[in-house]
């Protein structure tokens, strides 16, 4: 016979699982895009842990979507390689060099890592980039700027096909242009474009940082478009957060739910935001 006596942890974790309920319903066949950077690429734990979450998210029955960056091993790469880059405005110009490299490093390296973290830990993750199936057609966001490009259609349905065999998509954010050619595009406004072409439930954008932050350096845990539209008059938003927030109002006013910039440092960050009530970032709705 075998005895033991109620341990509290795990009486914290039956209690963590009950109070889940109502959020597993609500997200039941919800679309849920995931733009990964950040800490989560940066170290195998952080990666493993990630992938756990999206697999647990497809198991409960949410589709997820992953689209991700790459920008320090892009820039690893190309000094390996000794090609140097131009910038114009302080942005990279992407030259035909420079998008063999991009799409090499994207396409490849890091798409087929985070393919095979998902599949390590019992999922259906399947590589794409925005090639595929002209999942993504571009137009050249700036002549100056070389081969960057800005999403201008997204097959919405070759996705939602995929979500009907229980495949996980991870895309790597390189597109095709109208008339040919091949495109870097930012993962944020990737992650944007996929998530309102599929008026996706929400938008999680994984970053570094702890959330939008209010004048006082207070974490803003939920915004509207008009808070963020005033903060950044004010210059309350400012520097890198201002992409961010400008790829969340993109997504909430083409079709999508909500957008979270979300905390990628904290541990079990994407199910801390969807599962719970505090959540792990800043929201944002139209």
């Amino acid at each position: 016979m075998k005895t033991q006596d109620m341990n509290r942890d795990w009486i914290a974790t039956a209690e963590t699982l009950s109070s889940a309920l109502p959020y597993l319903q609500r997200y039941d066949d919800a679309i849920v895009v995931i733009k990964l950077g950040g800490h989560a690429m940066g170290s195998d734990e952080g990666m493993e842990s990630f992938a756990r979450d999206v697999v647990l998210l497809r198991q409960v029955g949410v589709n997820p979507v992953v689209v991700h960056g790459g920008g320090p091993m892009i820039n690893a790469m190309l000094d390996k390689l000794q090609i140097r880059s131009e910038f114009v405005n302080g942005k990279r110009v992407t030259d035909a060099a420079t998008m063999e490299v991009v799409e090499m490093v994207l396409s490849g390296m890091v798409n087929k890592r985070i393919v095979q973290a998902i599949n390590a830990q019992g999922g259906k993750g399947i590589g794409l980039s925005g090639k595929d199936a002209n999942l993504i057609t571009c137009e050249p966001t700036d002549p100056a700027l070389g081969f960057v490009g800005t999403p201008s259609e997204v097959n919405a349905d070759m996705l939602k096909n995929l979500f009907e065999k229980e495949f996980i998509p991870v895309i790597a954010p390189i597109g095709s242009g109208a008339a040919g050619g091949t495109f870097n595009i930012n993962g944020d406004t990737a992650a944007g474009a996929v998530a309102a072409a599929l008026r996706a439930d929400r938008l999680l954008l994984l970053t570094d940082v702890a959330g939008v932050k209010n004048s006082d350096g207070v974490v803003v845990t939920e915004l509207t478009a008009a808070d963020v539209d005033a903060m950044t008059a004010e210059g309350v938003i400012a520097g890198g957060m201002i992409p961010k927030t400008e790829t969340a109002l993109a997504a909430v006013r083409g079709g999508v739910r909500a957008c979270t910039i979300v905390d990628g440092r904290v541990p079990n960050a994407v199910l801390l935001e969807l599962f719970t009530d505090h959540g792990a970032g800043s929201m944002i709705r139209n």
